[in-house]
């Protein structure tokens, strides 16, 4: 019983992160994506529209899992990898 508790928790949980991913990517200048050498920002926009709504549709413990994991792994993808380059190239050189 507590097992099926907690794999709603991670699945509700992971809605949030597809959500800021999304937004993130939403909220950035076209060009930060070229100049940071990603895929472009419709691309990225796509990528994490969709991993949105594999979170939102899908759960862990359903039989769509694996629609679920590959959104989250999208979004995770996006916050790890493209969302520090982003910053960087929009911050520039720190001293």
């Amino acid at each position: 019983m507590a097992a099926i508790w907690i794999l709603d928790v991670i699945s509700w949980a992971a809605i949030p992160v597809g959500a800021f991913a999304f937004i993130h990517a939403l909220l950035q200048r076209p060009d930060a994506y070229s100049a940071a050498d990603r895929m472009s920002k419709p691309a990225w926009l796509g990528i994490t529209a969709g991993a949105l709504a594999a979170l939102l549709i899908f759960r862990f413990s359903g039989t769509g899992w694996i629609f679920w994991m590959a959104g989250l792994v999208a979004a995770l993808v996006y916050i790890v990898d493209v969302r520090p380059k982003l910053i960087e190239v929009q911050r520039g050189q720190r001293w």
